[in-house]
């Protein structure tokens, strides 16, 4: 069985049609792009999105955004979209106005995806806790969150794939913090995924275990470590483009200059090592003005 096949197994990955069709709730026109409320199904679950269409003439190149967790969970695809919360989070609108099609997603237990969501009412205390008990039903389901978000991301994929307007060889995932976190996995597992960005979450199961930091709980796969790491995650991107955003102060992405190494290594016996890169930044987890604008750089590099 190869890397991949194993990995997938041991998460418990359901196939995900490859052309994934929706039900569009409403449509606001933004002037350079319109944004259309839309809801897709991937075994089962209806998972609320933002889907923006650039002004222009097609094909596009299209993204999938993931966004943030920074324990609110009441906003997930809005943020990135511009609509609340911060502006170094918006990478949808940017994006849709530079003439990409966007997907955005509330990942499980965010947003429209919380128990008893409405709106973005605030309720920190009760939706730790009903993020903390989807985990607890997963690991005794087998529908773990980590099997959830990897799955419902490549459904994005698959939405993205079914649209005649998006050019189907620049198809790209961009995330920050938890939403990095989604992006490899899904492109790891999405070989349709032509170019990624993860920023302030590569980081070693080790390192976090060595040093007390929390794991996010969508990262958590029962018996993962008997096998495999995150750099074994990362290595199945080759050879396609990857991008790694750091900085030495941030504990979620600690290592991750020891990890580009490591896959470094990878890629050269790919014959792919230009498509590996990363940006180191001084400074903590959060995006600064000059990181977002180094991302969107990149990505529309790739337009």
């Amino acid at each position: 069985m190869s890397v991949i096949g194993r990995m997938s197994e041991i998460i418990g990955l359901a196939h995900i049609r490859d052309i994934i069709e929706f039900n569009c709730i409403s449509v606001t026109n933004c002037g350079a792009y319109t944004r259309n409320k839309i809801e897709y199904e991937v075994n089962g679950r209806i998972i609320p999105a933002f889907l923006l269409i650039p002004e222009g003439e097609a094909p596009f190149p299209a993204v999938l955004v993931n966004h943030q967790h920074h324990s609110q969970r009441n906003w997930g695809k809005s943020e990135v979209c511009g609509l609340v919360g911060d502006p170094l989070q918006d990478f949808g609108s940017k994006l849709a106005c530079a003439g990409f099609v966007v997907i955005a997603p509330d990942a499980i237990c965010f947003e429209e995806r919380r128990v008893n969501a409405r709106g973005t009412e605030e309720n920190h205390t009760a939706d730790e806790w009903n993020h903390f008990l989807a985990l607890c039903h997963g690991i005794l389901t087998g529908e773990t969150l980590a099997k959830i978000s990897i799955e419902d991301a490549i459904g994005a994929i698959s939405v993205l794939n079914g649209l005649d307007m998006v050019d189907k060889t620049k198809m790209g995932c961009l995330g920050h913090s938890y939403g990095g976190n989604t992006t490899y996995f899904a492109a790891a597992f999405d070989k349709r995924i032509n170019y990624a960005m993860s920023s302030g979450s590569v980081v070693s199961y080790k390192h976090r275990m060595d040093n007390s930091i929390g794991i996010e709980m969508s990262s958590i796969i029962p018996g993962i470590l008997k096998e495999f790491e995150i750099v074994d995650v990362i290595k199945e991107i080759a050879p396609r483009d990857f991008l790694i955003i750091c900085s030495d102060e941030d504990k979620y992405s600690k290592d991750a200059p020891q990890i580009y190494e490591m896959v470094r290594e990878h890629y050269i016996s790919r014959h792919a090592e230009k498509n590996l890169q990363i940006k180191q930044y001084k400074g903590g987890h959060q995006l600064t003005q000059e990181r977002f604008d180094y991302i969107l750089e990149w990505i529309t590099s790739h337009a």
